[in-house]
């Protein structure tokens, strides 16, 4: 290496406990108290749910086997980066760097900061997000009817691939900037301060899903739910929405049946996702060649047994789907709503929809179902079961204690990723410099300030939503190149996956699956997240015409 890891400027002050809690705390934000509800919309049955959640836990364990090595091979700042530019070449290391910045983790952080404001909301209406909640707010335009299109020569109309309809500014986005700038602050101090603020909170929202996993299978377990949902674990799937979409464009039941479960996986992944950031911090872990492995693997699997666990705690209190005569007049109404507003007859379509959502909100949570639960809020759902009166204020926050300590682990170790790739002269050069304290400030105020503009954007959802197929093509990219860096760095790490290669090709083979499914039946989603990966090229030759990119040495 050009430069020993103790002349880096970092500090080791991270054990295999610490990073193995950074790891647990930023998988876990607020993702599993709601993404089931809408698994359960397109699978439709408990069998299902729970293949789709053991598949994500399978496939995560078998990511992380890969970077676990990977890690130990190359424990350098930067992780993923480091992996992807010297597997493969600089361009592909910018590229996940470039995408990361933009919307990867600053979205998510933006995303999670405006969650954490939701779930106050819940205990605070005034500090909340929603204005037609008693959200106190600042802008509020009904009318903003904006949307991005882009003509293609295939299509009659162009192609409308973000709109947004509403567009407002409430007390909870600025409680969302006040969690980022906070934490963007407190992580300036230190890695210690940092980690410390991880450990409390990590420890506290583990508490709160094991507390919620108790409380679930001791009180909230209902007769009634676990004869629906697992006398035919089955049944279901073809009768959903999602399969009938999925049907109309393969024409094969059975493809049409396999595609929804697969493209159900997406949501679990991205609750069960940002495991891989631990990587970026490998200068400050203690023998990083050994620690980075087992926090992966250890963290990762303790999550998904939290995850299974938690699931099967909402199939034992809940029906998966909603009681069938609501179900009806809920897609009824839908219909009649829709054939109103192209009809142009607005007012009358807002008064049935003021009437639907009353007579939704009067409905008990074991009527609504997993699939059918306000706001998607599952988790809440079933502590309403044990205890109408406080399950709600409970779970609101449980979800504030997991998403403050989710924002604060991505936001320590998202810096580290633009460290490295200023240190390549890949990214603003302030960002590659240390402060006093031995923290990339400069890099954790550019992240700061970016995912400030995202919450205020209001884009941020519809962004993470478009680079789903980028982040699986990354992931898949990145294991790829362990078949590269075992020959270039032939030197024997501590770790080696387990089954190579085996392992490493039947999780690229997953991935592909996936984002051969995402092409074919959410395209919508798909091509903008490429022309978000792919507008970095340009970004990438202009660094270089400028003369700041350096030639790519091991300078961590």
């Amino acid at each position: 290496m050009a430069a020993s890891m103790a002349e880096s400027g970092f500090r080791r002050q991270l054990n295999w406990f610490d990073a193995t809690l950074l790891v647990i705390g930023t998988m876990i934000g607020s993702g599993i108290f709601i993404v089931s509800a809408d698994i359960a919309r397109d699978v439709g049955s408990a069998g299902w749910l729970l293949v789709v959640w053991l598949l994500t836990a399978m496939m995560t364990l078998l990511g992380a086997t890969c970077y676990a090595e990977l890690s130990a091979r190359l424990p350098w700042a930067g992780g993923q980066y480091v992996y992807l530019r010297e597997a493969w070449n600089p361009l592909c290391g910018f590229l996940y760097g470039w995408t990361c910045f933009l919307v990867i983790q600053t979205g998510s952080i933006a995303a999670v900061a405006v969650a954490f404001a939701k779930f106050l909301g819940v205990l605070v209406p005034a500090l909340g997000i929603d204005p037609d909640a008693g959200a106190y707010t600042f802008v509020d335009w009904p009318d903003f009817n904006r949307y991005l299109a882009l003509p293609l020569p295939w299509r009659e109309e162009p192609w409308v691939f973000w709109q947004k309809q509403r567009y407002s500014i409430t007390a909870g986005h600025a409680v969302a900037l006040l969690v980022i700038a906070m934490l963007t602050a407190v992580n300036c101090l230190g890695v210690r301060e940092g980690k410390w603020v991880q450990n409390i909170f990590t420890i506290s929202k583990v508490a709160a899903l094991v507390l919620l996993i108790v409380a679930g299978l001791s009180f909230a377990a209902d007769r009634n739910a676990i004869q629906a949902n697992f006398a035919d674990l089955w049944s279901g799937v073809l009768e959903t929405p999602r399969f009938q979409e999925v049907n109309a464009v393969v024409a094969w039941p059975s493809l049409a049946a396999g595609m929804v479960v697969v493209g159900a996986m997406v949501g679990a992944l991205f609750a069960a996702d940002a495991w891989n950031n631990i990587t970026f911090t490998a200068l400050e872990v203690h023998d990083p060649q050994r620690n980075l492995p087992r926090s992966l693997l250890s963290g990762v699997g303790f999550v998904m047994v939290i995850y299974i666990l938690t699931n099967l705690v909402y199939l034992v209190a809940l029906p998966v789907r909603a009681d069938p005569e609501l179900e009806t007049y809920l897609r009824s109404t839908q219909q009649r709503i829709s054939q109103l507003t192209v009809a142009g007859q607005t007012a009358e379509a807002q008064a049935l929809q003021r009437e639907l959502e009353q007579r939704w909100r009067q409905a008990t949570p074991y009527q609504r179902g997993i699939a059918r639960v306000l706001d998607d809020r599952v988790g809440t759902a079933v502590l309403e079961q044990v205890s109408p009166r406080f399950g709600v204020a409970f779970m609101a926050i449980a979800v504030m204690i997991s998403t403050f300590g989710c924002v604060n682990g991505m936001t320590l170790m998202g810096a580290r990723l633009y460290y490295a790739m200023a240190k390549d002269g890949l990214f603003f050069s302030v960002a590659g410099q240390l402060n006093r304290c031995g923290v990339p400030a400069a890099g954790l105020i550019l992240q700061g300030i970016w995912s400030a503009l995202l919450v205020f954007s209001g884009t941020y959802s519809e962004l993470l939503d478009f680079v789903i197929f980028a982040v699986l093509l990354f992931y898949a990219m990145t294991v790829t190149g362990l078949f590269v860096l075992r020959r270039k760095y032939p030197a024997e790490p501590p770790f080696r996956v387990w089954g190579y290669p085996f392992v490493p090709v039947f999780y690229i083979a997953c991935c592909s699956l996936i984002m051969l499914d995402l092409l074919i039946v959410r395209p919508n989603y798909t091509w903008p997240g490429l022309f978000i990966v792919l507008s970095g090229i340009p970004v990438y030759y202009l660094w270089r015409a400028l003369g700041r990119t350096a030639t790519p040495a091991r300078r961590n």
